[in-house]
């Protein structure tokens, strides 16, 4: 009996053995699969944030080239506006010159139009001298300003014409003064388009007519022209209501 636990536990301690023998030589394999794994999983988060990177790449340069290509198209078209403008521009290079071109050939004419409205004040009949003579004036200096344009220059003039021929449609009283032997004498005027102009003094005394045949003032009787000179001069003043009025005007060959 003895003999036999003593085999036993010899054949026990014998299998122990090599169990730790066995465990010890099993331990080094283990550890390096644990390693291999852990390094195939590194391996494997490397592969899948690299695949995500080259995603993201490809995504960006998917979205790039599609710029590029909407970047070609806006300079094809914005090719064709440049040179449509240019063509604007070319055109309105040509209608500057043209516009230069007429200038410097309107220019003599309305110096000419001027003097021309110069002349027909000065033998015109004699109202409002100061404010038409005036009116000449400021066209003349209006020709020499170099920051006025021509057609502006051109607009004057023609309304300066349009204020002379309205004369001639329109009735109208105003006062003023006339030469008498040298003394300025206040009087009040009517004037009837460009075909009667008359005076009366203020006191009522004297009433007379522009002949401009002769260049003069001519008196008139009181007691044939006062009242229907007095009416007209209140038709004009929009004091009476228009009504037909007798005015002295010339006759042909020279008779009044």
């Amino acid at each position: 009996m003895m003999t036999f636990k003593a085999m036993a536990s010899t054949v026990l301690a014998l299998a122990l053995g090599a169990g730790v023998a066995s465990a010890q030589q099993l331990d080094p394999p283990i550890d390096a699969q644990v390693d291999a794994n852990a390094t195939s999983a590194e391996s494997q988060k490397r592969v899948e944030d690299i695949a995500t990177a080259t995603d993201s790449l490809t995504a960006e340069y998917r979205l790039t080239l599609k710029k590029i290509e909407s970047l070609q198209i806006f300079n094809r078209q914005l090719s064709q506006v440049i040179e449509s403008q240019n063509e604007e521009l070319d055109s309105l290079q040509r209608q500057i010159d043209d516009v230069e071109e007429v200038g410097r050939a309107v220019t003599p004419l309305m110096l000419q139009m001027i003097e021309a409205l110069d002349q027909f004040v000065q033998h015109d009949m004699p109202f409002l001298v100061q404010e038409r003579k005036d009116r000449v004036a400021r066209l003349r200096v209006l020709m020499r300003k170099s920051d006025v344009a021509e057609p502006e220059r051109y607009r004057a003039i023609l309304e300066a014409y349009q204020i002379e021929n309205d004369y001639g449609r329109t009735i109208d009283a105003h006062s003023g003064t006339i030469d008498k032997d040298g003394a300025e004498v206040p009087v009040d005027f009517l004037r009837v388009g460009r075909i009667g102009l008359m005076y009366k003094t203020r006191d009522g005394e004297e009433y007379g007519v522009w002949d401009q045949a002769n260049g003069v003032w001519q008196t008139l009787e009181p007691s044939d022209y006062a009242n229907w000179i007095n009416e007209g001069i209140r038709v004009a003043k929009k004091q009476s209501a228009p009504q037909l009025i007798r005015v002295p005007l010339p006759q042909p060959g020279g008779a009044s």
